[in-house]
């Protein structure tokens, strides 16, 4: 598993399909409608999704029922939030030294 969550929400069509995911599970029909691009780049962008552990994906018959496993995304969500505290803080910086200059 590549456990890249960066990875998995590269791309537009990715962040599509994890955003009509976050209101539950779905089949892969019902949450890739309506992208405009082909069945073979919908199962590229769902294999990015399920090998970085972002979805899981159920068999049922014919029909393909996908899930969003949010947890995998705190990761992601987690530095993010790490990073914009370190700029928050090197903005102060920058900004007590201007207003030290004026």
């Amino acid at each position: 598993m590549v456990n890249d969550p960066f990875k998995a929400l590269s791309h537009p069509i990715r962040r599509g399909i994890v955003e009509r995911l976050a209101g539950g599970p779905a089949s892969v029909g019902e949450v890739t409608r309506d992208f405009g691009v082909s069945k073979p780049a919908i199962s590229k962008h769902l294999k990015v999704l399920e090998e970085t552990g972002v979805i899981t994906r159920v068999v049922e018959g014919r029909t393909h029922r996908i899930a969003l496993k949010p947890e995998v995304l705190d990761e992601a969500a987690e530095w993010m939030e790490r990073q914009r505290a370190i700029w928050e803080r090197m903005f102060d910086v920058v900004d007590e030294y201007l207003k030290e200059k004026r």
